[in-house]
């Protein structure tokens, strides 16, 4: 009871300072906001810098993939830690573990789909047949985020998907072989570590956090625009790796009540 006590404090507290800041935003459309009037002694809005300017700078088509991976590349990486952060307390909420017992249950082989009735047949080689191409396509998008709609986050969802995919249609251990607990904590954090990683590559150069441009002579590329556009691929990788990772982390001790084992 005194939890749930201190649990609406804190929410009320939170929400009211949420709300408090919301007041100082500027009207919705608002032609004198900073986005559409720009900043005092700057020429242009900052939506019209990045419409004409975008490609110039970073030699990526997708003008999305550019703010949200370069320009605004502080945000969208603590977004990133957001998704590992909530992972990893769904992870300290309901992991429970039993001394002696395995983290994988061996199922009887009537429990498989293979032996058991007819349409889980139909739906296990169907999504076996299925998986392959959804993540094959998930690299796509994570590939080619920079020059149609996509990117880390759209392929890492992909990806997680796939793996709960199997699950669904096998059992949550099938899928638990594939990618095991250990790795898809592992991946998490790896994916945190390359996109921090690269900010302080940038550092280590003399350049500013996240300050893509100075990479240049790291990826041998024949400015500093291509090195932004490199950077930016690596950074769509590690938010992929974490989004995939925390993704399938969560269904899996959702579904399964934190045991890893069979679950719904």
């Amino acid at each position: 009871m005194i939890a749930k006590i201190y649990a609406t404090i804190a929410v009320f507290i939170t929400g009211s300072l949420l709300i408090y800041g919301v007041s100082d935003f500027p009207r919705f459309g608002d032609a004198r906001s900073p986005a559409n009037a720009g900043v005092e002694g700057g020429a242009g809005s900052i939506s019209e810098y990045y419409i004409t300017k975008s490609y110039a700078d970073t030699k990526v088509p997708n003008i999305v993939t550019s703010v949200l991976a370069d320009y605004r590349s502080y945000d969208t990486m603590f977004e990133t830690v957001v998704i590992f952060v909530a992972g990893m307390s769904i992870f300290a909420i309901l992991r429970t573990f039993r001394s002696g017992a395995p983290l994988v249950e061996n199922f009887r082989k009537d429990d498989s789909f293979i032996d058991g009735d007819h349409q889980r047949i139909i739906v296990g080689t169907t999504c076996r047949l299925a998986v392959p191409v959804v993540q094959l396509f998930a690299l796509y998008v994570i590939a080619h985020g920079h020059h149609s709609p996509g990117g880390g986050f759209q392929g890492g969802v992909l990806l997680g998907a796939s793996y709960i995919i199997l699950a669904l249609a096998d059992d949550l251990a099938a899928a638990l072989r594939r990618l095991s607990e250990a790795r898809y904590l592992m991946l998490a954090a790896v994916g945190i570590a390359i996109y921090s990683g690269l900010g302080f590559l940038c550092m280590l150069l003399g350049q500013n956090f996240l300050d893509y441009g100075v990479l240049e002579a790291v990826f041998r590329t024949d400015g500093p625009e291509m090195a932004r556009s490199h950077s930016m691929l690596g950074v769509e990788i590690g938010v992929a790796a974490t989004v995939m990772a925390i993704m399938f982390a969560i269904y899996a001790n959702l579904a399964s009540k934190g045991t890893l084992k069979k679950a719904l």
